[in-house]
């Protein structure tokens, strides 16, 4: 009888094989009026690139960003953009460039941003070969349909991280408002009552006279 702990391994191995993954996952702070590439390297033509970013915290949650390859040429670009989450095939090797750009906007930024290249070995069938299906055995096929539900809490929980930090964002700016409102309002009242004051004192001092 297999014991739990060697199908558990066999899961993990099998999660590891699956796909060759190189991810760099970050969490920065983009200062006003400034611009901030990150690099990553692509070993393989055909290679998976995936590139995912959400504003946590900042004026309106908006970023201008631009992902170009080696020779410098754009794939893909945005302005004003709170999040995106993207996936491209590499056509080159090299230097991969992400760059966000906070220049047109007068606040800091706070980013949360993922960066994966990933290598997926593929089975190759020949002529005589069955379906992939009928070689593939049920771990294996419960194998990949875990790392898809991974995948799929993974983009969950980025998703909820980024509600979070947003509405927590927007706390803050309310309460500053709340604060602030409130002080001139009592600097207001406390004026009112020196002017009603200064009113009736003169209004007495004429009348006495």
């Amino acid at each position: 009888m297999i014991s739990r702990r060697t199908i558990l391994s066999s899961l993990a191995l099998g999660l590891l094989g699956a796909a060759q993954v190189s991810a760099t996952a970050l969490t920065a702070m983009l200062g006003a009026n400034e611009r901030s590439c990150y690099y990553a390297d692509v070993d393989g033509i055909g290679e998976k690139v995936g590139f995912y970013f959400a504003v946590q915290s900042g004026g309106n949650f908006e970023i201008d960003y631009v992902v170009m390859d080696p020779d410098d040429k754009v794939i893909l670009e945005g302005v004003a953009e709170k999040q995106g989450d993207y996936i491209f095939t590499a056509n080159q090797v090299g230097e991969y460039s992400f760059c966000f750009e906070n220049e047109a906007y007068t606040s800091d930024k706070l980013l949360d941003f993922d960066i994966m290249v990933e290598s997926e070995p593929r089975r190759v069938l020949s002529a005589q070969q069955q379906p992939l299906k009928e070689h593939t055995s049920s771990l294996e096929e419960s194998t990949y349909k875990i790392s898809g539900l991974l995948s799929s809490i993974t983009r969950t929980q980025k998703y909820f991280h980024t509600r979070h930090h947003r509405n927590y964002s927007t706390v803050l700016s309310t309460q500053s408002r709340i604060f602030w409102f409130t002080i001139l309002e009592c600097v207001i009242i406390v004026a009112m009552s020196l002017i009603q004051i200064w009113i009736l004192k003169t209004f007495f001092s004429r009348s006495g006279r």
